[in-house]
């Protein structure tokens, strides 16, 4: 995996945002599932309220990113942390949908803003 591959994992708060790179390979969506469930299980749980999954960047997508990233986002659910997918553009939004993906509820956003404002979360 290159430094230009990479999943990005940082904390705010009570949140934890991933972001991914433009072009993910198989490797990479892995590497976003296992290390927000590793956060997730290593951090007090009572810590992390919410995870965002920004996909805003992302510019290949194919039926195993989409079913990965909508795996993930249940699996963060049934963890009992709050997922929210943001910047889902039109590549995404056409592949999840002929695929008939069902998101199962998972919250989306247009910007990690408005993510976080949805966690409640203040940036002051």
């Amino acid at each position: 995996m290159t430094h230009t591959d990479r999943v990005t994992v940082i904390q705010v708060r009570g949140t934890l945002i991933a972001t991914l790179p433009p072009h993910p390979s198989d490797s990479t969506i892995d590497d976003l599932q296992e290390r927000i469930l590793e956060r997730i299980n290593q951090t007090n749980l009572e810590r992390i309220e919410g995870v965002v999954l920004d996909v805003s960047d992302v510019q290949t997508v194919d039926s195993f990113f989409a079913r990965v990233i909508v795996e993930t986002a249940k699996m963060v659910e049934l963890m009992g942390v709050r997922p929210i997918l943001v910047g889902i553009g039109p590549a995404i939004a056409i592949t999840v949908t002929e695929l008939g993906f069902d998101l199962g509820g998972v919250q989306t956003a247009r910007s990690i803003d408005a993510a976080l404002d949805a966690l409640e979360i203040d940036s002051g």
